[in-house]
């Protein structure tokens, strides 16, 4: 199954533009100078030949289509099948002066559980340029209910103030976006599998993305 990640850079206004409030923040800049330049992924969850990815004309939008990001475990499936990754690169470009953090994304997948089997999904956010400021989300899904049939998943990352992160000041920036999913189980005849079928990191709704003024 091929599935698709949007990826559109957005909004969130606090103060004039150019003019920066007591605590830093500031209107976000005309949303036609940010654009994605380029994107790259790596990981056994996105292995080379089956992700595609496409860029629209204003640079604006990126999807990706993910084939192989699925995770099993349980009889019969090899043990490193339970945990996958897939790190999504993206090439920034945003108007110099300004520092932007992404406050909102959300995935979409497909998860069927046996009782005793936990499947965990993490994202961590980071900058190149500052890979050591980083910041991780998580949500688990406890096997057995509805989930042994099988249900179709939302996970909504809501990244606390305390935990932004921001691009570098300039007018550059390669965001990093850390996906891992991980299954465990307490029963050794219960089954599992997780995928993750699209990821949306929001830059054109206002709330998904707060801009700051650069400091001197």
């Amino acid at each position: 199954m091929r599935c698709a990640a949007f990826l559109l850079p957005a909004l969130a206004a606090a103060s004039p533009l150019g003019a920066a409030t007591p605590d830093g923040w500031a209107d976000a800049p005309d949303p036609a100078q940010i654009q994605v330049l380029s994107a790259t992924f790596s990981g056994n969850g996105c292995p080379q030949g089956t992700v595609s990815t496409s860029i629209s004309p204003d640079k604006t939008v990126i999807t990706f289509g993910f084939d192989k990001f699925q995770t099993y475990i349980g009889p019969g499936f090899n043990p490193t099948e339970k945990t996958k990754n897939c790190q999504l690169h993206l090439n920034l470009k945003y108007p110099g002066g300004f520092q932007f953090s992404v406050v909102e994304s959300t995935y979409h997948g497909y998860a069927q559980l046996d009782k005793g089997v936990t499947g965990t999904f993490y994202s961590t956010y980071y900058f190149s340029q500052d890979a050591s400021a980083t910041t991780t989300t998580q949500t688990s899904i406890t096997g057995g209910g509805i989930w042994a049939q099988g249900q179709v998943y939302t996970k909504s990352d809501k990244i606390p103030t305390a935990s932004y992160i921001f691009s570098p000041c300039g007018a550059n920036g390669i965001l990093n976006i850390n996906n891992r999913i991980a299954l465990t189980s307490s029963n050794s005849t219960a089954t599992g599998e997780v995928t993750d079928d699209d990821a949306t990191v929001a830059f054109t709704q206002q709330i998904n993305i707060n801009w700051r003024t650069c400091k001197k």
